[in-house]
């Protein structure tokens, strides 16, 4: 494929969000084509499983039932969206992708992770990120962001589900996500979240544009 995959991952109130936001706004400014997309969501088939993941009203959903949901949405998303669009040479930016479904299904909820990579690698053909962005900061904190942000959203607080897991739930996923990290190097980058947007963003920046040799093969608009 010949565009450039981009995942960014973080527990609950890491700010990822509007990261992924700010950074695809800098890579369309030096004229990228870019496709910013999420999960779980990104197609209309997506939206409406991600509907039932984040119900505050479904806390009773089994692990399992949870994980093949996601894995569903996944599906098709990368089927509608993530390969079509590399395959077109763009940057995908996707908030939240296979990881994810490691660091909270296999770290937090413990399902068995060499399962959970057998299963990603069928749903998604194999397709990874070229870069994993890791939004890092103390679960405490991050848990505490995103209840204000909610709790400030009506639209939010139908997406609450995860805010309910207790604390140890939390800190298993982000020990998750650095251990990730740990492990591959090379495709994973950890970033301190616990500044400003404006003081996160330049660390995003100064880690996006060390990959800039890898970027460059990525297709930009009139080339």
């Amino acid at each position: 494929m010949s565009g450039y995959f981009v995942a960014v991952e973080g527990i609950e109130g890491s700010g990822k969000t509007t990261q992924l936001r700010l950074l695809a706004a800098l890579l369309r400014e030096e004229g990228n084509q870019i496709v910013t997309t999420k999960e779980p969501g990104g197609t209309p088939l997506a939206n409406r499983i991600r509907a039932i993941l984040l119900d505050p009203q479904e806390d009773g959903m089994d692990p399992l039932t949870e994980l093949f949901l996601y894995v569903a949405s996944r599906r098709q998303h990368v089927v509608e969206i993530i390969r079509p669009s590399l395959e077109g040479g763009a940057i995908v930016l996707c908030d939240r992708y296979v990881d994810a479904t490691l660091a909270y299904q296999g770290f937090g909820r413990r399902l068995d992770l060499d399962r959970l990579r057998s299963l990603n690698d069928w749903a998604t053909d194999s397709i990874h990120p070229d870069l994993t962005l890791i939004y890092d900061l103390p679960e405490a904190v991050g848990l505490a962001r995103a209840r204000r942000r909610n709790d400030s959203s009506a639209h939010l607080q139908g997406e609450s589900r995860l805010e309910g897991e207790d604390m140890r739930f939390h800190r298993r996923v982000r020990e998750g996500y650095l251990a990730l990290a740990v492990a591959e190097p090379a495709r994973y980058a950890v970033i301190d979240a616990s500044g400003t947007v404006d003081e996160v963003f330049d660390l995003t920046r100064s880690v996006v544009m060390s990959r800039s040799i890898q970027l460059s093969g990525a297709s930009r608009r009139g080339a």
